[in-house]
């Protein structure tokens, strides 16, 4: 069963093709991203599901627990399959259960690198993303740190994480930037700017918290009778939108359940029309 197949696909960094439909790893670990989850075998068996449903992006971080969600994958995937990009990030310390505090320092990024590699049970990591710009810390310090490990063969391509498109340019003047990992869904655009440059750019564009119907998908809304027009759910609507949204966009859905894991990869068949996207697109 490859349910994400009929997607169609984004090349990240020119040299990495993925299906545009894959699967965030932030809610594996326990309450507040922290700690292990309450039954980690099922961790395992959805992160397996995804792979044989036809995922090939895996979208992680060493924050994630921390350590959890890079430990869970690598038990669940390793040897990994042909194909399969896993990509992580670097850049957030964690001080207990919801509390995420950025630290750019090169060394320490560059030491929490070393560990996702060792973790993850790779030689190189395909995409690593600065999870948040660190304020203290010159940003051409914090990059260039992920281009030494570039330059040594120990990562292969670098993104960043929720940026302004003053930043992305930025970044952009430091190294090539292959991606952008920002807060958008259908109900919250802010980042609308950023995602009109990295299509512009060809910049792969990862919206994080893809799912986010809210009261939208109230009995009486739009997004609701959109998703019973078409026999589908609202969640699967919005993740349709945004595969729709641009090209370069990259949805990642997290789930520990194996249903919703099903429902989620369900959008990449899912077929808007553009009456269905003015609707929506009238929600902003």
């Amino acid at each position: 069963m490859t349910a994400v197949a009929p997607s169609d696909t984004f090349s990240i960094g020119g040299d990495l093709p993925v299906h545009r439909l894959g699967y965030g790893a932030m809610q594996l670990p326990g309450p507040g991203v922290w700690g292990e989850p309450a039954d980690p075998e099922n961790a395992r068996r959805v992160l397996r599901a995804a792979v044989e449903q036809g995922v090939d992006f895996i979208d992680t971080a060493d924050s994630y627990g921390p350590v959890v969600s890079e430990r869970l994958i690598a038990e669940a995937l390793h040897p990994f399959p042909e194909g399969l990009v896993v990509a992580t990030k670097a850049g957030l310390t964690r001080q207990g259960p919801g509390i995420w505090t950025p630290v750019g320092r090169p060394a320490y990024l560059k030491q929490q690198v070393e560990l996702s590699l060792r973790t993850l049970r790779l030689e190189r990591i395909d995409l690593i993303q600065l999870h948040r710009i660190d304020a203290e810390v010159p940003l051409a310090d914090q990059l260039g740190a992920f281009k030494e490990l570039q330059d040594e063969g120990k990562v292969r391509h670098i993104g960043v994480s929720e940026v302004s498109v003053a930043e992305l340019e930025q970044a952009r003047e430091i190294v090539e930037v292959v991606s952008v990992q920002n807060l958008y869904n259908l109900t919250n655009r802010q980042s609308q700017d950023v995602l009109e440059y990295a299509t512009e750019h060809g910049i792969g564009f990862i919206p994080w918290f893809p799912i986010a119907t809210g009261d939208l998908a109230a009995p009486d809304s739009p997004v609701a009778d959109i998703a019973r027009e078409l026999d589908a759910t609202p969640s699967q609507v919005a993740l349709a939108w945004l595969l729709h949204a641009s090209p370069v966009v990259l949805p990642i859905p997290g789930t520990k359940s194996l249903e919703h894991l099903a429902e989620n990869l369900g959008a990449a068949q899912l077929r808007l029309s553009d009456e269905d996207i003015a609707r929506l697109d009238a929600l902003a």
